[in-house]
């Protein structure tokens, strides 16, 4: 096992972004204009652990971060409240706090960031409706255009500006697509409001096709080929990691365009139908496409490390590498500011987390030691990396490169 350190009580960031301290809706009156909820810390919240590397490591980590692009292919950067057991109530306000000071460190140019739709219920009590997804979007995006730091992104070229620039590219992505319901044209709406990114279904089935709590999977449905064919022609990137096997190989069948499994892992070293099968991995990366390793709590076991840490996720990198190589392979951490565990325990039947946890037994960690927040995430990702001898070539691809290549080709530009 890899040895780590405690966590430094002020993380470095990685590389100089253009921070000013600015805090998420400090344009309005806290307490008045919204309700003033105490939110988690964005750093240090818990005494998290790095690999440990020699100063020369260190110094490659940190030239790599200087130039290379690190995009992350999944997570949600923002600050959850302290008192989770009023999560909803915070939610149905249609705020959620973006965690600049988090992300300032991090290292990282562009994020894929996946809102909070399953939550979003302002209108409704089961999430993923059309009016509260646009309602969140809107919110969200106005909140980042009160700031410089955070780009919205909408083309590749995009990332490339945010990282000569000192900032981060926002990427909006949904992670289900139940809220166009039967209407083909809300993809283009979705479009013209920034998103780039979407899922074909979350855990549970929806007009397109199944999620991964479905007992049958039927696979695409004719609307669900519609969808895909027009989110190729908006320059939609797809994902397939809450789909159900047959869905996801179905969508990876007729999409025109490379896929992403923006986060996820592989099932042969964990039994969960939140990893994927070797076949559908193997299926993503012979049309182009690329998994994002997933780093959510209970997530990337494995038998030989059955207690989530850093490890038990590299494991799962590993073997994505070894299966279908080093040019499909990515990180989507699915990572947070707040206590994430203590957040799927809140969301458990909202988000449908029961079903899609593996059927082996493991013990419950409080956070996952090494990769528990963004503003550590790829920084320790990094230095695991360069610990364990992989080339500059192959980390570049990894952290950012591949992830680059699959947009050209989805984003047309």
């Amino acid at each position: 096992m890899t040895d780590l350190k405690d966590v430094q009580t002020t993380q470095a960031p990685m590389q100089q972004k253009n921070y000013s301290g600015y805090k998420s809706f400090s344009y309005l009156e806290a307490g008045k204009d919204y309700p003033d909820w105490p939110l988690s810390p964005e750093l240090n919240r818990v005494p998290s652990r790095s690999p440990e590397v020699t100063p020369e490591q260190e110094a490659r980590v940190r030239r790599l971060f200087q130039e290379e692009l690190m995009i992350s292919l999944h997570d949600h950067c923002f600050v959850a409240p302290q008192d989770l057991s009023r999560f909803l109530e915070f939610r149905r306000w249609g705020r959620d706090f973006t965690g600049y000071e988090g992300l300032s460190v991090s290292g990282l140019d562009a994020v894929f960031d996946n809102l909070m739709n399953g939550t979003a219920m302002i209108t409704s009590r089961g999430g993923w409706k059309w009016d509260d997804t646009i309602f969140d979007l809107g919110m969200r995006l106005s909140d980042i255009a009160h700031q410089e730091m955070v780009v919205h992104c909408k083309t590749t070229a995009d990332i490339v500006n945010a990282k000569k620039n000192g900032q981060i590219a926002f990427i909006v992505s949904l992670e289900g697509a139940a809220m166009i319901e039967n209407e083909l044209d809300r993809l283009d709406i979705l479009y013209g409001l920034g998103v780039r990114c979407m899922g074909i279904a979350y855990s549970e089935g929806n007009a397109l096709g199944a999620g991964l709590k479905e007992p049958r999977d039927g696979g695409l449905t004719m609307f669900g080929r519609q969808a895909v064919r027009r989110m190729n022609q908006l320059g939609i990137a797809i994902d397939v990691s809450h789909s159900g096997d047959q869905t996801a190989l179905d969508t990876i069948e007729v999409s025109e365009k490379p896929i992403f499994i923006t986060h996820a892992g592989a099932r042969a070293l964990w039994n969960s139908n939140r990893l994927k099968p070797d076949d559908v991995i193997k299926a993503c990366a012979d049309k182009g496409g690329v998994i994002g390793i997933e780093a959510a709590p209970h997530t990337t076991l494995t038998e030989k490390h059955p207690r989530h840490s850093l490890e038990s996720f590299m494991e799962h990198f590993e073997y994505c590498v070894d299966l279908v190589g080093i040019d499909h392979v990515a990180f989507g951490p699915d990572v947070l500011f707040g206590d994430h565990v203590g957040l799927h325990h809140a969301l458990s039947e909202a988000l449908s987390i029961g079903a899609s946890r593996g059927h082996l037994q493991y013990e419950e960690v409080e956070y996952v030691d090494g990769i528990e927040s963004p503003a550590e995430a790829f920084p320790n990702i990094v230095r695991w990396l360069v610990k364990h001898d992989y080339s500059d070539g192959d980390i570049a691809k990894a952290v950012g490169g591949n992830v680059m290549r699959v947009l050209k080709e989805a984003w047309f530009r």
